[in-house]
């Protein structure tokens, strides 16, 4: 079972969606017991930095999630979902994310480029992937779509697992060990975007 973390915020419905009609079974929820339970977990997320980790915080799901994370459940996080996952964000200076991996969140370095990036940009995909392929079985430069202000810069680059161009090289999705993100929304992404969720739910 999929658990989709419902804190308030993210295309919590549109992600369900698209994992529904590729037959995964899936649940939205905020309760600890069916987060415990779950198999894998998406977290997904839309708005500011700031106002996403003050919901998920007033959830109290925050050290359930670490744990889950910790014990090596699979979990993939989706736009400020993935931004939320690092150290902190320039969006919100002061708010702490949740830490998973060390780095920040910064600006997009889009000079003379209309900032928020938001539409369809063609992912290079970095090479090694790692051992859980978010984009096994997709043709070099694929589209997805995005809509963002802000992206990662990892303390590590190593988990830099595909990048795109807007401006400057800004990172569209990072990976390590059992936990995986994307800064582009997989769920609005089309075929493509199926096939990434797909991956998910497989391997």
């Amino acid at each position: 079972m999929i658990a989709v973390i419902d804190y308030g915020v993210g295309n919590l419905f549109s992600v369900e969606k698209a994992l529904l009609y590729l037959g995964a079974d899936v649940v939205v929820t905020q309760d600890a017991e069916t987060i415990a339970r779950a198999d894998k977990l998406i977290l997904p997320g839309v708005g500011a930095f700031g106002d996403c980790m003050r919901n998920l915080t007033a959830t109290g799901l925050i050290p359930m999630l670490l744990d889950r994370v910790g014990r090596g459940c699979p979990l993939l996080g989706i736009c400020v979902g993935l931004q939320i996952l690092f150290d902190g964000s320039e969006e919100s200076p002061g708010v702490p994310g949740l830490g998973i991996f060390p780095g920040m969140i910064r600006k997009i370095p889009a000079a003379g480029l209309k900032v928020p990036h938001m539409g369809w940009n063609s992912l290079d995909i970095r090479e090694p992937r790692q051992s859980l392929d978010l984009f096994a079985g997709l043709s070099a430069n694929s589209y997805v779509y995005f809509v963002h202000s802000f992206h990662a810069v990892p303390q590590d680059p190593a988990i830099i697992t595909a990048v795109t161009e807007y401006g400057a090289r800004i990172t569209a999705a990072v990976a390590q060990n059992n936990v995986q993100a994307t800064q582009f929304h997989p769920e609005k992404s089309s075929a493509v975007g199926l096939q990434i969720l797909r991956n998910f739910i497989q391997n």
